[in-house]
């Protein structure tokens, strides 16, 4: 099953929420949106979404102090979707931490495109790989899917969370508690076994014999790792 992509979209414009939720959801995105910036940062840290878009003009502060919070408090991809076309507005966003910068107006095609190249970077960002095999195993981190033999397969969220956070860097160990602060980022309480329940899930649903696992392997004490054909 397609994990969808989350995109935030952060206008207090509502025809302009209309318009980008509208293109957004043609191409098989799940949207957020919010009105102002408070909205905004609370939906960044409870949704985690992949890209953020975010207009400038905002009613309660102005969206460039938002640019640096986005990026202290979230991984997300902030691309910058703004009716202000001057030069030293540019700079001074993308010098902030923004990853792109669209003028208003915009055509959605090219909002679009922008999008499909930041979620391309995602996943290649850091020396990460778009996708990855392990023996009968293929994981498209672009697209989201997970395949066995050709066929799909269904993950739960958090089951997706934990093995993208292997497939990204594979074979290398990733410890609990990097894993863990992925795919459980709000919660203070980490607990290694919620996270061995979920790799034992996905060892049923991924491996040929769960018992002697040949694509996730154990560090005791420390972590897992993705075993791919490349090992």
């Amino acid at each position: 099953m397609k994990m969808r992509h989350k995109v935030l979209i952060v206008d207090d414009e509502p025809h302009i929420r209309k318009l980008i939720h509208a293109a957004l959801a043609r191409a098989d995105y799940v949207t957020l949106e919010a009105a102002t910036a408070r909205e905004a940062l609370d939906l960044l840290k409870q949704e985690r979404p992949d890209i953020s878009l975010l207009d400038l003009g905002l009613p309660d502060r102005d969206g460039l102090e938002l640019v640096p919070l986005f990026k202290q408090h979230s991984d997300t991809t902030l691309i910058v979707v703004s009716a202000r076309d001057a030069t030293d507005e540019k700079v001074a966003a993308l010098d902030l931490g923004a990853d792109d910068y669209l003028t208003k107006p915009f055509d959605t095609d090219e909002l679009l495109a922008r999008v499909r190249v930041a979620l391309r970077n995602r996943a290649t960002r850091d020396g990460g790989a778009a996708s990855v095999r392990a023996g009968d195993v293929e994981i498209d981190l672009l697209a989201r899917l997970v395949r066995k033999a050709g066929q799909e397969v269904h993950l739960t969220p958090k089951e997706y969370g934990v093995l993208s956070q292997l497939a990204k860097f594979p074979g290398r160990v990733i410890t609990h508690a990097q894993i863990m602060n992925h795919v459980w980022p709000n919660e203070h309480d980490h607990h290694v076994e919620y996270l061995r329940v979920l790799i034992r899930t996905l060892r049923q649903k991924l491996e040929t014999d769960p018992q002697q696992p040949r694509i996730i392997g154990n560090e005791l004490g420390i972590g897992y790792r993705l075993k791919t054909d490349a090992d």
